[in-house]
């Protein structure tokens, strides 16, 4: 009886054991393909994804000693890695651990050595006190994630936001124009070394948006612009049975991706180490990868061989043409096999529709950096639009699909032409004596007839512009050339609406006083209401105003090419006789200053809404620096520049002086200082250098004005007469920062948010140009945590603590509330 129950009572802890065995392995299961905070995964241990199609955790590639923490296929061999997170940081120690802490942040640590930090990600997430998860979902795409959400889109981070050398279902490959980060595929150095190598494909949108594949600081090769199909016959392919593609062209973003429509197809784009790019497709039959689209490597490859008008077959000898109408500009090196200096017309254009269009068929379409677009055109209407404006070099649909829709037009030399297999159109401009027999004829006919109405209406113009004032031939002649745009900036037909001086004073209710709101160096501003409801801002150059045409047409040919969510929107202008005035949106909060320096109104603004504006305003200027299709310093950013919206949103305005840059140029030099008093830095007042740093300096007077709610010239000590920036200096230097905050935000600051933003104004407004950051900077610095390098004394600062207005400063600059006005540009 006794061995009896002794028999059971091992059964009973068998099975018990069993069951708590059973009962792990269950729970293990359900967690596969996630990790709470702070939980590990160390040695071979791994999470998989629900479909187990992808596995994440610590991998060494090919014979590297080296570790790393990826993601790859589960059941592929030999392993197959789609994303690293620590590709730049190698990892030696077999007893690593990853994980995610509170914050959302990716981290390796030495699990032998007290869990010191080996690497941690960059990424910083405001999550408070979210509670936090990481996820590998089944798309391969690692997120993480407030655990409270039944919603795998809404995490907070994702890495198919860092694309490495492979771009898989569902990941965009673009660009997000409101933070300026890129999607774009690097190659790594080598199959075992994972770190970015030296190729990489990504996305330029200047003109219309079109990718381009570097190598190093220089681009090789172009990928046509989208066509609505694919990107001018590159390995995108065409759409299947098995993927399709999506392109998204907005304010907001650019990308491409393609989509799964066969959930268990495998497919992925690829760039080895030596920058060849191939689409790969996992065979089940064979177990192997298979090449189903590669680059095409051939004398037409690399970009413009055939320089400006040529057109590039590798089916022909030699490879390149001219186009029809063309002829090369210089036959001997053309002769002797050296194209890239092009073609030029055998005969000049004539403008308007005394000109023709060459039908070109089968080609991919030429560079489109200097491009126009717009999705609602017809054909037809592209052709008119392109006729009469005579920097129009070609026009084509935008859109091959259902008989073709949209518009693209070109300016200037039409590069990288080349064959393809696409049944798209093209037509380039050629001269009239060139596009038909036709027009020949009708040229022979008629000359006689066109020349003396020609010449009629040159007499009828010249004798009423002899009865217009000086000052009304400068008012038609602005309104003429600016609505066709000047010859350097990129985008030559995109005209801005015109409207009358009637129309204004209907829309502004005859500029009645009730519809004034404000007054600046410019003039009066009122508001308007559109016969469509949308109101409106009206600015209207006074006779008296410090800044004339020269004002007036800077900001139109400025701010009409730039579309950013922190950017003021111009929506027209009217240039009548004596009348000068330029339209934007109505913004309903008016200008930062304001409120800002208003002890009652500021209140409103916390510090949530602080910290926005200071990255609201980051991020427009680095559009302005570095993401617009022309790089611009704006030379007179100011609180009164700030523009804000309904919900607080920051947009840059007045670009009265701003300045245009093309090409690599950053800065020049004048003999005319302009700008505004407190916002200029020491080079520029000084001897009249000014870059993109100058607008970095005006951006850290603004970020230490916002936080403060104090004017940058208030004096802070009558013993040492310390402006803003020596005062925010000397409380850094004792850590006494916090104290620097408007006392109307205190209840809503967050500590460490108000330390970094004070740090990242005094690097700013550091006295050299080469000490300050770029707004590329900045922005990272802003959206990101981490160690920040330690600021140098601020501009018109020493240890004296010297009045500024001692310093040889006193009258070069203006007021706080006016600009300076523009000479000698």
């Amino acid at each position: 009886m006794h061995i009896h129950s002794k028999k059971i009572m091992t059964f009973q802890l068998q099975l018990l054991f069993f069951c708590s065995v059973l009962l792990s392995f269950l729970t293990n299961c359900a967690a596969v393909d996630t990790l709470l905070v702070d939980q590990e995964i160390r040695g071979n241990e791994t999470i998989v994804s629900a479909n187990e199609m992808y596995e994440m955790g610590f991998f060494s590639p090919g014979n590297s000693q080296y570790r790393y923490v990826g993601i790859w296929f589960k059941n592929i061999s030999p392993q197959t890695v789609v994303w690293v997170a620590n590709g730049e940081t190698q990892v030696t120690c077999s007893s690593c651990v990853f994980r995610v802490n509170s914050n959302g942040t990716l981290l390796i640590l030495n699990g032998n050595n007290n869990n010191s930090l080996i690497w941690p990600s960059n990424y910083s997430l405001p999550v408070g006190n979210v509670n936090i998860v990481a996820k590998l979902l089944d798309s391969g795409n690692f997120i993480v994630k407030d655990n409270s959400s039944s919603s795998d889109e809404d995490f907070i981070w994702q890495s198919f936001d860092y694309p490495g050398d492979t771009l898989l279902a569902g990941m965009k490959y673009g660009k997000d124009l409101i933070t300026g980060r890129y999607w774009s595929l690097r190659s790594s150095k080598s199959l075992e070394d994972p770190s970015p190598g030296l190729y990489e494909n990504r996305v330029d949108t200047n003109g219309y948006p079109q990718f381009f594949h570097w190598r190093g600081s220089v681009f090789e090769t172009r990928f046509g612009p989208w066509n609505g199909l694919n990107m001018g016959g590159s390995l995108a392919g065409k759409p299947n049975s098995y993927y399709t593609y999506e392109f998204v062209c907005n304010e907001k973003e650019v990308y491409f991706k393609f989509v799964l429509i066969n959930k268990s197809f495998i497919t992925r784009l690829y760039m080895n180490p030596e920058g060849s790019m191939v689409r790969l497709n996992w065979i089940n039959a064979t177990q192997s990868w298979v090449v189903n689209l590669a680059t095409a490597v051939d004398i037409c490859t690399p970009y413009g061989v055939c320089g400006p008008f040529g057109h590039c077959n590798y089916n022909n000898y030699p490879a390149c043409s001219c186009l029809d109408g063309f002829e090369p500009r210089q036959p001997d090196e053309w002769n002797a096999g050296n194209w890239s200096g092009g073609c030029q017309r055998k005969k000049p254009l004539k403008c308007g529709d005394k000109d023709g269009f060459l039908r070109l068929s089968g080609v991919k379409l030429p560079d489109s950096r200097h491009s126009w677009y717009n999705v609602n055109m017809s054909l037809v209407e592209c052709k008119k639009a392109c006729t009469i404006n005579c920097s129009c070099t070609a026009y084509a649909n935008l859109d091959m699909r259902k008989g073709g829709s949209g518009c693209l037009l070109w300016f200037d030399d039409l590069m990288d032409i080349r064959e393809n297999d696409e049944n798209q159109d093209i037509y380039v401009r050629i001269s009239e004596s060139e596009s038909s027999v036709m027009e020949l004829v009708m040229k022979v006919v008629f000359p006689t007839i066109i020349v003396m109405f020609l010449g009629g209406l040159a007499l009828a113009v010249y004798a009423w512009n002899k009865r217009l004032s000086r000052a009304q031939r400068q008012g038609n002649l602005l309104m003429f050339s600016n609505m066709i745009f000047p010859t350097e900036v990129n985008n030559k037909d995109d005209k801005l609406p015109f409207f009358s001086f009637s129309e204004v004073s209907k829309l502004t209710n005859n500029f009645s006083n009730d519809n004034k709101l404000g007054e600046g160096g410019f003039g009066l501003v009122y508001k308007g209401v559109m016969d469509d409801g949308r109101e409106i801002a009206v600015k209207r150059l006074s006779g008296t105003s410090s800044q004339g045409l020269d004002e007036f047409k800077n900001e139109v040919r400025c701010i009409h090419k730039l579309q950013h969510r922190n950017l003021v929107n111009i929506l027209g202008c009217c240039a009548q006789n004596n009348e000068f005035m330029l339209i934007y949106e109505y913004l309903p909060n008016r200008s930062l200053d304001k409120i800002l320096f208003d002890e009652t109104k500021s209140s409103v603004l916390d510090w949530s809404n602080r910290f926005c504006i200071i990255r609201g305003i980051a991020r427009g200027l680095l559009y302005l620096h570095q993401d617009s299709r022309i790089r611009i310093i704006h030379r007179d950013l100011k609180a009164s520049n700030i523009l804000l919206d309904s919900d607080m949103n920051p947009k840059i305005s007045d670009f009265g002086l701003a300045r245009i840059f093309e090409g690599p140029e950053t800065g020049t030099k004048t003999k005319n200082v302009a700008g505004t008093y407190g916002y200029i830095p020491p080079e520029y007042a000084l001897h009249g250098v000014f870059s993109v740093k100058s607008d970095v300096f005006s951006f850290g007077v603004l970020v230490l004005e916002i936080i403060s709610g104090m004017k940058n010239q208030l004096i802070f000590s009558t013993k040492h007469s310390t402006n803003l920036l020596g005062h925010a200096w000397r409380l850094f230097k004792d850590d006494k920062s916090i104290q620097l905050v408007d006392a109307t935000s205190c209840d809503s600051y967050v500590i460490s948010k108000v330390l970094r933003s004070v740090h990242i104004g005094l690097l700013c407004v550091q006295n050299h140009a080469e000490d300050r950051p770029t707004m590329s900077s900045v922005v990272f610095m802003l959206d990101n945590e981490g160690v920040l390098p330690q600021p140098k004394p601020p501009a018109f600062f020493s240890e004296l603590d010297l009045d500024p207005h001692t310093s040889g400063l006193a009258g070069t600059m203006s007021a706080n509330d006016m600009t300076m006005s523009l000479t000698g540009r």
